[in-house]
């Protein structure tokens, strides 16, 4: 192995580390992926997530200017086929091989900014944040899955949009406490969250029920590569979801609802048990 190929797997270590430190549902599901594949989504996520803490975290420090740099980086990585930022080498290095659409890419970061700009959405803008922070995330890991098949590609893009909708919906009801108290941010149109009462709670979930029906019915349609990993994340978020809806309106803005450690293990273990049989 030469140095240079060596690089190209320590960029996606740090990748998939990246992965496993922040979200142990999806890294999951990411290892029942098939081998090459894994290995691409790690990356994705890995770039997604940089962007995130971003808006998200980095309190002390201009957001702004990182954002505009990270982006800055992150083109001239894709063009130039190589960063000393680890992460960022292992996502030009999917970009370049999948051919990931450039749209996709800036519609991500446009929303990523909008964080840094609004803090109360309307439905205008509401639904062009999901498309860019959530569904073209769903359209990356589709264009992974269908490298060589187009038909398949176009097929699909609409239940995966739907399901990076339904897992962005979820995480805005379970980080409605934080979104609020830490960084001023409403995501629900017309919704009050001081005042966040039942019917404004029932009507989320309503849209949210529809948007993993639409994800559902691509999921069984999938290539088995990729099918049992992708599942396996819906079985966990679905979970989380039917938790939240059982939960107070009130005790939604006091505490974030999880998934404890022993019943993620259960749901992949009923999630195989389906797969093996066919049921899925």
């Amino acid at each position: 192995m030469n140095s240079y190929n060596l690089y190209h797997i320590n960029a996606i270590a740090c990748s998939r580390q990246t992965t496993r430190h922040y979200s142990t549902s999806f890294s999951v599901g990411i290892r029942l992926l098939s081998p090459e594949i894994r290995k691409a989504v790690y990356s994705l996520y890995g770039f997604v997530r940089l962007a995130d803490e971003i808006v998200d975290t980095f309190h002390g420090h201009d957001k702004r200017v990182l954002l505009t740099r990270f982006r800055q980086d992150t083109w001239l990585a894709i063009r130039e086929g190589i960063s000393l930022n680890p992460i960022l080498h292992s996502f030009q290095m999917v970009v370049n091989k999948y051919q990931i659409d450039p749209e996709l890419i800036e519609a991500f970061f446009d929303s990523m900014a909008m964080d840094l700009d609004h803090k109360v959405y309307d439905c205008s803008n509401f639904k062009t944040y999901i498309y860019g922070s959530a569904e073209v995330v769903g359209l990356m890991c589709l264009k992974v899955f269908y490298r060589d098949d187009p038909d398949g590609f176009e097929s699909l893009k609409h239940p995966a949009r739907k399901l990076g909708e339904a897992f962005q919906k979820v995480n805005f009801l379970r980080d409605m406490q934080s979104d609020l108290q830490e960084r001023g941010r409403n995501y629900f149109p017309g919704v009050d969250l001081m005042n966040f009462s039942y019917s404004d709670k029932k009507k989320i979930e309503k849209e949210i029920e529809e948007d993993f029906k639409e994800a559902y019915k691509g999921i069984v349609r999938l290539k088995k590569e990729a099918r049992l990993g992708v599942y396996i994340a819906y079985l966990y978020y679905m979970h989380l979801f039917r938790k939240i809806k059982k939960a107070h309106p009130g005790a939604i803005m006091k505490k974030r609802i999880r998934v404890n450690n022993w019943k993620k293990l259960s749901l992949l273990v009923v999630g195989l048990m389906r797969h093996e049989l066919g049921q899925v």
